[in-house]
């Protein structure tokens, strides 16, 4: 990775943006803030913004034939994630709070002069997440079971490595059984998968190459799909590894949306990340469930636990639980546990607008991108 001498990922992702959209491409200030709201695409879109058919079609980037490489696959065509109809059915996206609960927090603030210390706070945390590396992170994101906010918390992740750091960041996703990722984040349309990327990723390619085949996000993140929404795409643990091994070097931190355990790619990913990150939800089955799963990490090298975090989501307005006790029962087994609380624009499903989020909801998140991150880094 490179460092504030000698930045070329940062030269590349110059050269990037000054031939895609400017307001897309341009990174955000390294500031103790949460993550800023996602910003409107300009005109010509970039990879994975809204575009007419045409525009798709002129811009597809071609696979490209490597000498002494195989044939590369034919270019796929571009699929949007939602379809209009579907698209239709989706509300207009809500606050993470009522305006009364903000008023309110806004004056306790005022009042006990806790933001002060809030800025101080978070200061440290933009440190922690602001640090070089030497090499790409690799953040593994799982869960037991299905609806345990996995890929929330992914996309959560995700959105505040790019916020904050400034090399490339990378969210991959490994569960293709109609993973729900791409729609998180806000991608409008889908044209090469991780499969697709298998075949052609190759050591000669470069940075401003490879982001050729990704999604474009806001900042300077890019998603890497694991299907275009087709139920039967499968990833198997050597298409992963290929892409894995292939990709870490242009990426500062990858984040990878993995298939729920005890699936064969999600306990590769697990073993091969420097960090892990546990979704559950802070329900009694979900809690049980996950704490079998700590037990069992427990039993694997003593660096397995000791790199992995909980996220326990709070997905109702009243949870069934004693979120206290649950987190206090889970670090019971050597894992870290952080809670992110409640919040309706999460709750809703839709794509992720983090100008939305309740502020305890973003703060939450933004520690935990945090101590996800600085395990990572203790992990070479």
């Amino acid at each position: 990775m490179p460092n504030a001498d000698h930045n070329w990922q940062g030269d590349l992702l110059r050269d990037l943006r000054s031939t895609g959209p400017a307001e897309a491409g341009a990174p955000a200030d390294p500031r103790p803030s949460v993550p800023p709201a996602r910003p409107e695409p300009a005109t010509p879109p970039g990879p994975g913004t809204p575009a007419t058919a045409a525009h798709e079609a002129a811009h597809a980037p071609a696979a490209r034939a490597w000498p002494g490489t195989p044939t590369p696959p034919p270019t796929p065509d571009s699929l949007p994630v939602l379809d209009k109809a579907m698209a239709a059915v989706a509300r207009r996206p809500v606050r993470g709070e009522a305006v009364a609960v903000r008023a309110a927090r806004a004056v306790r603030r005022i009042v006990s002069g806790s933001a002060a210390r809030e800025v101080a706070a978070l200061t440290r945390t933009a440190e922690v997440l602001q640090q070089p590396v030497t090499t790409g992170r690799q953040i593994a994101v799982t869960s037991i079971r299905g609806g345990a906010g996995k890929t929330t918390v992914t996309a959560l992740l995700g959105t505040t490595y790019a916020h904050y750091r400034q090399d490339p960041v990378l969210l991959v996703e490994a569960d293709p059984a109609l993973g729900s990722l791409p729609l998180r984040l806000g991608a409008e349309a889908l044209r090469w998968t991780t499969a697709d990327l298998a075949d052609i990723a190759v050591p000669q390619m470069s940075l401003l190459d490879v982001t050729g085949y990704l999604v474009q996000l806001p900042g300077n993140a890019w998603l890497l799909p694991g299907s275009q929404g087709r139920i039967g795409a499968m990833i198997d643990t050597v298409t992963y590894e290929q892409v894995m091994v292939a990709l870490r070097r242009y990426f500062g931190v990858t984040v990878v949306d993995c298939e729920t355990l005890p699936a064969e790619v999600a306990r590769v990913a697990l073993s091969a990340a420097q960090a892990r990150v546990l979704a559950a939800p802070a329900t009694l089955d979900g809690v049980t469930s996950t704490y079998a799963v700590l037990q069992w990490l427990r039993a694997l090298p003593a660096h397995v636990i000791e790199g992995t975090v909980v996220a326990l989501s709070v997905t109702t307005p009243r949870p069934g639980i004693d979120i206290d006790a649950a987190a206090e029962r889970l670090a019971s087994a050597g894992a870290r546990v952080h809670v992110l609380p409640y919040d309706r624009h999460l709750a809703a499903g839709g794509p992720l607008r983090t100008e939305l989020l309740a502020r305890p909801a973003r703060l939450a998140a933004t520690r935990l991108a945090a101590e996800v991150f600085e395990l990572s880094q203790k992990r070479r």
